[in-house]
């Protein structure tokens, strides 16, 4: 609510005293003047009961002080009321002093009634009676005398009520007037204050929408530039890179063409210093010696006999001491290299007519080039998937060649059809992962799992890489949980 300014008070200050006399003489009594004082909420109350009476100056003078007082804290709209309540207060009194009037009126008329009424007696007695009529009639002028005076002064008083109603109306007046300045105002105000905020909830948005889009432009600037840089470096750098790369693949057929050129040198030498068992000529063991391919043991006389009538059994031979170790299950004519592998000789016995044949790879199994780096990578991950065809479960070979996913996570392992689950097992002590003992030419891509007690698969991979990374990534994460997972009977040799 706004406030009454300063100048309206002085002004109303200036208007307001001089008007009230200073002369008036105003009746202090009840049967001259009506009494009242101001209640609550400046209420008149009729005081009957209070013998302290106020005169009508003297209530102006407080209500007048009153404002004065209050001009500083009231608002508009009070002060307004204010007037309106004293308005109200003087057209009350305008009409008791009617009333007045009225009966002062009729107070003369009973007064001459009364005179001519003594008059006609003071023809009619003599004596003392005579002259008590005569006291009568001049006590009968001096009041009215006194009623004469006194309705002087209640003409005189309902001039300056007059007045006072005068100026508390035009006081409202103003008040209003000035209520409707300060709420038009007011409105106006409001409405600047409406149209301030929507102007800065407009730039607000408009900023937001500015900063997406210059962000959106930003990034996409960025992305341009890593883009160019991308092109810039495959243009420059990358082509001594490529380059390296095809020396070290042609350095790699090179050296695996050597090696085979080298084995079968050593073959051919063997043969010709002459064995001192003559079976060892019958057979040979042919395939690279690296992790990702296959040893295949192959008759190389026309006089060998057959393999499906002989025994046979791979061992691993340790590089240092010479130690030999059984592999249990690689009891076929073909084995495919797993990681355990790496770092030690292949040595294939083979058992014909009581008769021991001996078949040694020349060297030690080299691990697959880049293997060791796309391992490190997939540790980094929680869980790794690969794609995986189940080729037998439990023993029994299944027709089927749908996809399956198997998961190597960090706790456990899990093969899954769709959302189906079919095996899902933590690493524990009963569980067992090796590379196939056989199984032809796709036995670098296979691998045996047995879950639980009961539950075994074999899974053949979309590559050898994928089958070993397997391997060395569950073997991994099972020995962070110190569980060391190999093949059947395997662990009690590993860690002795």
């Amino acid at each position: 609510m706004t406030r009454i300014s300063r100048t309206f008070g002085d002004t109303m200050q200036k208007e307001a005293v001089p008007a009230v006399s200073a002369n008036v003489i105003f009746a202090s009594t009840s049967s001259r003047f009506p009494s009242y004082r101001i209640g609550s909420n400046n209420q008149i109350i009729d005081a009957k009961e209070n013998p302290k009476v106020l005169s009508m100056k003297e209530v102006v003078a407080r209500e007048t002080a009153l404002l004065l007082e209050q001009q500083q804290r009231l608002s508009v709209r009070d002060l307004a009321s204010k007037f309106e309540k004293g308005l109200a207060a003087a057209t009350k009194l305008s009409e008791e002093a009617k009333l007045r009037e009225a009966a002062s009126l009729e107070k003369h008329v009973l007064l001459k009634k009364l005179r001519d009424a003594l008059e006609s007696l003071k023809g009619r007695v003599a004596g003392r009676n005579k002259d008590d009529v005569v006291e009568a009639i001049s006590m009968v002028e001096a009041l009215a005398v006194q009623l004469t005076q006194r309705e002087g002064e209640l003409i005189q008083e309902k001039a300056e009520v007059k007045k006072l109603a005068n100026f508390l109306k035009q006081a409202s007046q103003d008040a209003k007037k000035l209520v409707d300045e300060e709420r038009a105002f007011a409105r106006a105000e409001i409405e600047n204050a409406r149209a301030a905020v929507q102007r800065v909830e407009e730039a607000l948005q408009e900023h937001e929408k500015m900063s997406r889009a210059t962000g959106k432009q930003d990034l996409e600037e960025l992305m341009k530039e890593v883009q160019e840089a991308r092109r810039i470096i495959m243009l420059h750098q990358p082509s001594k890179v490529m380059d390296m790369e095809h020396e070290l693949r042609a350095l790699r057929i090179q050296l695996a063409e050597k090696s085979k050129r080298s084995l079968l040198l050593q073959k051919e030498l063997a043969r010709s210093k002459g064995v001192k068992d003559n079976l060892s000529n019958l057979f040979e063991l042919d395939g690279a010696e690296t992790l990702g391919s296959y040893l295949k043991i192959k008759p190389c006389s026309d006089i060998a006999p057959e393999l499906s009538k002989c025994s046979i059994q791979w061992y691993r031979v340790s590089s240092e001491g010479g130690k030999k170790e059984l592999i249990s299950g690689a009891c076929k004519s073909v084995y495919a290299p797993e990681p355990f592998d790496v770092g030690r000789s292949l040595q294939a016995e083979i058992i014909y007519d009581g008769q021991l044949i001996k078949l040694t790879t020349t060297g030690a199994i080299d691990p697959a080039a880049g293997l060791g780096n796309y391992v490190e990578a997939l540790v980094r991950k929680h869980d790794v998937e690969f794609n995986v065809i189940v080729t037998q479960m439990n023993g029994v070979d299944q027709p089927s060649e749908s996809i399956h996913l198997l998961h190597v996570g960090k706790m456990r392992m899990k093969l899954r059809k769709g959302k189906t689950a079919i095996a899902k097992e933590y690493y524990s002590s009963a569980m067992q992962l090796c590379g196939v003992r056989g199984g032809g030419n796709a036995a670098a891509q296979a691998l045996f799992w047995l879950a639980k007690k009961g539950f075994s698969v074999v899974l053949a991979f979309e590559s050898e890489r994928d089958r070993n990374a397997a391997i060395m990534l569950a073997r991994r994460f099972a020995f962070d949980c110190n569980i060391m997972l190999a093949g059947p009977d395997e662990r009690t040799s590993l860690e002795t």
